[in-house]
């Protein structure tokens, strides 16, 4: 062998030993989008709790305007966040790849089951199966905690997750009651924003 195909090799196996230093000293970098759902998503049902209650004097299309304003919102920093994440050393790691492909499912998966609902809606105009559409983004959550958890082997993660399974079942009980957005906006501040917020801090005392 040549010394130039030796260096080649020498150089490939620390450029590999990089990676894997790298990937295992990663953090988990999906807390801004968490918040950011967080947010967004809760404040929408923050207001469908008062006009439940009756303090808020909307309806109809203003509701429909009031969620699907959340979504665009939601998506639009999205978009943003995803680019400054992508920037950031440790975003390319296969843990942070699976990671981030088991969320992009997530939302997938809530998107779908909603224009399936709203498809419902229109055909039937009958508008109770939405109320189950927080039961679903539950779910949808506490999968891809678990599959998080799993990755990184970090067992709060995976914890995360059931309490997403055992929310949705609380939201499928009060779903034709006002109590299911108070039980939903602490759910989202339980399984999103904290955790969110954690993974954040961890992020940023990793990079510092």
């Amino acid at each position: 062998m040549s010394q130039h195909s030796q260096t080649d090799v020498h150089s490939d196996i620390a450029y590999m030993k990089s990676l894997a230093e790298e990937g295992r000293h990663a953090p988990v970098m999906v807390g801004p989008i968490l918040v950011a759902a967080a947010l967004w998503f809760g404040g929408a049902t923050a207001v469908q709790w008062l006009i439940a209650l009756g303090r808020v004097p909307l309806s109809g299309w203003g509701i429909m305007g009031m969620w699907v304003g959340a979504g665009i919102g939601f998506a639009a920093l999205l978009y943003v966040l995803i680019r400054k994440i992508d920037l950031k050393t440790g975003s390319q790691t296969k843990d942070n790849m699976a990671i981030g492909a088991a969320w992009s499912a997530c939302g997938y998966t809530i998107f779908g089951f909603w224009l399936v609902l709203l498809a419902f809606g229109f055909s039937s105009h009958n508008w109770a199966m939405m109320s189950l559409m927080p039961s679903v983004v539950m779910i949808a959550y506490g999968a891809a905690w678990m599959i998080a958890g799993q990755i990184v082997r970090k067992g709060w993660m995976v914890l995360t997750g059931v309490v997403c399974f055992a929310g949705a079942v609380a939201l499928g009980w009060f779903a034709f009651t006002h109590w299911i957005y108070l039980i939903y906006l602490l759910l989202l501040a339980s399984v999103a924003l904290l955790p969110g917020m954690y993974l954040m801090k961890l992020a940023a005392r990793a990079r510092g």
